[in-house]
């Protein structure tokens, strides 16, 4: 089989990619200094979970993906579960994680694994969330299946993606500079799940109770805090002097670009299903 050219389905390109965690947490921070419109993901993910429990007892949680562990310390905080496990895949970010929660308490571990076999019991979990990283997964729907099989009976998955075109503004200004001419019209990072297709990936395998979609909203301050978002981005294509340098990234853009703010959006899309009850 040929390896996939999208950054986040290539097993290479992904272990590069979450080698260390402070690409995605320049990545996080830049978009979180330039967002001006949409809700807090964590705290919608803690919201809709506590309004669709199947009990107020919360025995098991797992945070799929769980990256950094935002999601799982709202969660945590949130929903007071016996037990929540965050899964990665990255040794790196599990360990970003510990570090960020402090975790000292036996209720809240972070275990290194593949979401295509979660180390959690048949039946096991109450609330499964996996946001921001379906479209890692080659196979998506395998791993939604996994999270099924996971669930106990009535137990709820949150699943959370991005529309396809997410930030294309920027790829249109990657282009415009020509730093990479092909930004725009190359396959979305998001190709495997987006918000066009999560649903149709999901019904097959769990009933479907909750589906929205929320735009959000980004302005850059400037071609600097642009460059910043594009040195820890995987799409682009940029010369070999410039990957990772949001200096000279910068620096390019400006020989090529007004030195204004930059605006963009992204669609956030949260789906709710449920494990009918009775079903093991």
């Amino acid at each position: 089989m040929t390896a996939s050219t999208n950054p986040f389905l290539n097993a290479t390109a992904q272990e590069e990619l979450y080698r260390h965690a402070s690409r995605l947490a320049a990545r996080t921070s830049a978009l979180h200094r330039a967002k001006t419109r949409g809700r807090a993901v964590a705290e919608v993910i803690a919201d809709l979970a506590a309004a669709h429990l199947p009990a107020p007892e919360v025995p098991l949680v797992i945070d799929v993906g769980c990256g950094r562990g935002t999601s799982s310390r709202v969660l945590a905080e949130r929903l007071r579960p016996r037990r929540l496990i965050g899964i990665d895949a990255s040794a790196a970010m599990l360990d970003d994680a510990r570090a960020r929660l402090g975790v000292t308490d036996s209720a809240v571990s972070f275990v290194q694994a593949d979401f295509h076999h979660l180390p959690v019991p048949t039946g096991a979990c109450t609330v499964a969330v996996a946001a921001f990283c379906l479209y890692h997964a080659p196979r998506p729907e395998a791993v939604i299946a996994e999270i099924a099989r996971a669930l106990t009976s009535g137990g709820i998955a949150i699943l959370v993606t991005k529309s396809a075109d997410s930030y294309h503004d920027l790829d249109i200004l990657v282009a415009d500079a020509g730093l990479d001419t092909d930004a725009s019209y190359r396959e979305s990072l998001y190709a495997a799940v987006h918000s066009g297709n999560l649903a149709d990936l999901t019904e097959p395998v769990l009933p479907i109770e909750y589906f929205e979609h929320e735009e959000h909203g980004f302005t850059f301050t400037d071609l600097g805090h642009v460059a910043e978002y594009l040195a820890t981005s995987p799409k682009y294509q940029l010369p070999a002097e410039l990957r990772g340098d949001p200096t000279a990234i910068a620096s390019a853009l400006r020989t090529r670009l007004p030195d204004e703010p930059v605006s963009t959006t992204s669609v956030v899309t949260y789906l709710l299903a449920r494990k009918p009850r009775g079903e093991r």
